[in-house]
């Protein structure tokens, strides 16, 4: 999936804002977004925030066979993946030139800076040497993803542990965490990488470029320095010229950065050192937000439960009496209905009760044998009154049938079985 292009009213918004020297967040000129540090519950596992990007980098280690032009020294391994999961952009499982670029200049900072002792890393001259192989995967992208990779990956480097090992002849033996404490990596100074945008051929500069800052600048420069003001790697992207005064420029404004971050990783590693020591909370669970519900998680709220029963009578005495309510008037008069309260609501169920009695086996043989009786004894002429499709009237004042002689009616009463009403004329 392509990323979505900026529009023509977005950009130029954006490069006007710069010319004004006015970020999108606020920020100055030179100002870096907030960074967050936090280390995993395992050695060698760290998150950054820079802003809203994420960065987590994993440190692991391997006995291998050395290669053959430094048989003494250990192998160190950067990989870089963009998932899906940062931006829709990034596509999984295959290289494109951003994480390719991301991976060379991490190797520059990281292994051709010298930052790490590789001779330490060797158990066996020639047979068996330690690999360390660093894993930065993003999280989210929100701009300048070196600065943070760089700054995960070193802090993770300084961070991780290794086995202890012991060697007794031909015979390796790595030593788990239980029997031995694991060694730290032996680490000489902490290269850091500063990103530097431009904007209008060189006229306008910005430290930190954040994702939409990115689509618009004209070049990019990549600083690598340690505390020292060494520089370890230099890097220009873009195909913008650069002059020698705005070079010196920017080396100086990464020394600055550099040694307030380098600051920033010691005292996170200080205190992820001093909560371990103590047996607090450390790594992931501490770095998560306490303001949040994560889960069903309630704190406990004492009760006193002494004296509940006079309580609640106590309770009961101050509080006021209910209204008094009027009781339903029973009309006792018939052809007179009342709806409201009074009356029992049985929402069909009286209903389903009798049509359930009615299907019972004996009722049905007493109505059949009593239908073909009638048939029987009737004679002539009969009249047949049909039930209507009309709906049931129910008469409540029933008047006294008059007497004829001629003619013979009942009236079926609600309940009673449905059958067919018949008259007998006498000829």
């Amino acid at each position: 999936m392509k990323e979505t292009p900026l529009s023509a009213c977005e950009r130029d918004f954006i490069l006007k804002a710069i010319e004004e020297k006015k970020r999108l967040d606020g920020r100055q000129t030179y100002d870096y977004r907030k960074i967050k540090i936090s280390f995993g519950t395992d050695y060698g596992c760290c998150f950054v925030d820079l802003g809203q990007t994420r960065v987590m980098a994993q440190v692991s280690c391997e006995l291998v066979a050395p290669k053959e032009s430094r048989p003494n020294e250990g192998i160190m391994f950067f990989n870089i993946e963009l998932s899906p999961l940062a931006s829709p952009a990034f596509e999984q499982g295959r290289q494109s030139e951003l994480s390719v670029k991301l991976n060379r200049q991490l190797e520059r900072c990281l292994r051709n800076s010298k930052c790490i002792d590789t001779e330490s890393l060797c158990v066996v001259s020639g047979e068996k040497v330690w690999q360390i192989r660093v894993d930065v995967h993003m999280l989210n992208n929100d701009g300048n993803l070196m600065d943070a990779s760089s700054i995960a990956a070193i802090a993770a480097l300084c961070h991780f542990r290794r086995p202890d090992v012991a060697v007794q002849g031909e015979e390796v033996t790595v030593y788990s965490p239980e029997e031995r404490d694991p060694i730290p990596l032996s680490i000489y100074h902490m290269p850091i990488s500063v990103s530097f945008s431009f904007f209008q051929q060189g006229t306008y500069l910005l430290v930190d470029p954040c994702e939409r800052e990115e689509r618009v600048m004209d070049g990019l420069l990549m600083i690598a320095m340690n505390k020292h003001r060494e520089i370890c790697s230099i890097q220009s992207s873009g195909g913008i010229m650069l002059l020698k005064e705005q070079v010196m420029r920017c080396s100086k404004i990464a020394s600055v950065k550099v040694s307030e971050i380098t600051e920033l990783i010691s005292k996170a590693l200080m205190n992820d050192k001093t909560a371990r020591k103590a047996g607090g909370r450390c790594g992931f669970a501490e770095s998560m937000p306490q303001e949040r519900i994560t889960a069903l998680k309630v704190d406990e709220t004492p009760v006193e439960t002494a004296d509940v029963t006079e309580k609640a009578s106590s309770i009961i005495k101050e509080a006021e009496a209910p209204p008094p309510t009027a009781p339903s008037p029973v009309v006792p008069v018939p052809g007179v209905g009342q709806v409201g309260l009074g009356l029992q609501n049985t929402w069909g169920v009286e209903e389903e009760e009798e049509l359930e009695e009615f299907s019972s086996g004996d009722d049905v043989e007493e109505v059949t044998k009593m239908e073909e009786d009638e048939r029987k004894n009737t004679k002539g002429d009969v009249v047949e009154i049909s039930d209507s499709e009309e709906e049931e009237v129910v008469i409540l004042h029933p008047e006294k049938p008059q007497k004829a002689e001629n003619v013979k009616s009942s009236f079926h009463q609600k309940g009673a079985p449905s059958s067919k009403k018949k008259t007998k004329q006498k000829p």
